[in-house]
């Protein structure tokens, strides 16, 4: 693996940065054919007399609607939007190692210029690739999911402080979380609108040293967190 080139483009902190400035994992894989899709065909419902689904018909109809949630494109490689992967929000879980990193770009020209967006992940990250976009890159990052942006889930009360992106209202509730214990304003937090990661979805953010308390509306999108103590929701 190569030298880590690029510099996410995050925003320059809120009161004190918006965004976090992290160096890049750059390395991005050869040009890469959407990989593992898993998409399964759906099945045909079976009757029964009387009406009922068969039990085979109803599991072989669960495992296509898993197989379709689960339908992803590889953690390295570099594809094209509208041939290799579709426009949508995406989802890479259980990064641990810092290495992951992503880039959504308007050309495959490799400069600068072209950068839409991008960022390293430690945890989880989702992104939203536009049809606008053309080309997706992401180096050493655990497998891709499509996932739907307005999903609900079981939303959790406490989150790891290095977890990366949770969805409010499915991963998270809304309410006021609090951190504690943090040293070196190596805790960042970010409240967003959205999955674009341009400078304009950050609703809010912040650099923290000590204690953080931060509200996360039920109007927020994502919530981010990296280099924090855990946080307890608290009201």
């Amino acid at each position: 693996m190569g030298m880590k080139g690029k510099v996410a483009l995050g925003a320059v902190v809120g009161v004190v940065v918006i965004g976090v400035v992290s160096a890049n994992a750059g390395d991005n894989g050869d040009g890469g054919t959407s990989g593992g899709t898993g998409k399964g065909s759906s099945a045909s419902a079976e009757r029964e007399a009387g009406g009922r689904t068969s039990t085979k018909a109803t599991k072989d109809t669960d495992k296509a609607e898993v197989a379709e949630k689960k339908a992803a494109f590889a953690g390295d490689g570099d594809f094209q939007v509208g041939s290799d992967i579709k426009p949508g929000t995406y989802r890479t879980t259980g990064n641990d190692d810092g290495m992951c990193y992503w880039e959504r770009a308007k050309d495959a020209s490799g400069e600068m210029d072209s950068l839409l967006a991008n960022d390293n992940v430690t945890g989880t990250s989702y992104v939203t690739v536009k049809a606008t976009d053309k080309l997706f890159k992401s180096s050493d990052c655990n497998d891709w999911e499509a996932v739907d942006e307005k999903a609900k889930g079981s939303p959790a009360t406490r989150m790891s402080g290095d977890g990366g992106m949770f969805a409010v209202g499915a991963d998270i509730a809304p309410g006021t979380y609090k951190s504690t214990g943090n040293t070196d304003d190596s805790c960042y937090w970010e409240r967003t609108k959205n999955a674009e990661h341009g400078i304009e979805s950050i609703l809010a953010n912040d650099n923290v040293n000590g204690m953080a308390v931060v509200r996360i509306s039920a109007s927020d999108a994502y919530f981010k967190t990296n280099g924090c103590k855990d946080w307890k929701k608290t009201g």
